[in-house]
């Protein structure tokens, strides 16, 4: 239980599945979009048993309790478990993504642009996996994990390029080289005994 606090663990598993440049960029554009579609989507769902609470911002921003709201709320506080200055620095994108997307939900025809900019994200992402990391994604492996990591993942590139915490960056890249090599390792064995089993 406590390794799903571990930042070193939770990146070595997801940046295994993200370790070409050309992936990482398509995430970079795409997680973003594919998080801020999900909480558009995600008002739909009923949440009746929180208190109806709505405050109209602006012509962009709106705030309201529901589902979305919470959802960005859970996912910011597993951000500052795993790494508080890089959660901190993370927050206000979070937030203009949360209340531009329930503002957003507010369109009577919300559902159907969320829903083909998430189609369109997920599709671009499996073409990075499959022409470019030439691996299945993390969700194959551990879905809620990737779903969940994958925005924090983007942001931490973007702060690595920028010279944030060299030490934690160094780190990880090589407990993930480490990871890269032992699945490496096993796909081998996995392909040689299926070829021995074909002869």
């Amino acid at each position: 239980m406590s390794s799903i606090f571990d930042i070193d663990k939770q990146f070595t598993f997801y940046g295994a599945y993200h370790t070409n440049r050309i992936n990482v960029a398509i995430h970079i554009c795409c997680v973003p979009l594919i998080l801020w579609s999900g909480l558009v989507m995600g008002t739909q769902v009923p949440s009746s048993f929180l208190p109806a609470f709505h405050l109209n911002l602006n012509q962009y921003l709106a705030f309201d309790l529901n589902l979305s709201s919470i959802v960005a709320a859970l996912f910011l506080l597993y951000y500052y478990a795993l790494e508080p200055l890089a959660a901190f620095i993370y927050t206000p994108f979070m937030t203009v993504v949360l209340l531009t997307a329930l503002k957003f939900s507010h369109r009577p025809d919300h559902m159907a642009v969320a829903g083909a900019v998430h189609a369109f994200a997920w599709i671009a992402q499996f073409v990075g996996h499959g022409f470019a990391e030439k691996r299945a994604p993390a969700l194959l492996d551990n879905i809620l994990g990737a779903v969940v990591l994958a925005p924090f993942f983007v942001h931490l590139e973007v702060l690595y390029k920028l010279g944030y915490k060299p030490e934690l960056h160094k780190r990880i890249s090589n407990e993930i080289g480490k990871e890269v090599t032992r699945i490496r390792k096993a796909d081998g064995a996995r392909k040689r005994q299926a070829a021995a089993k074909n002869t």
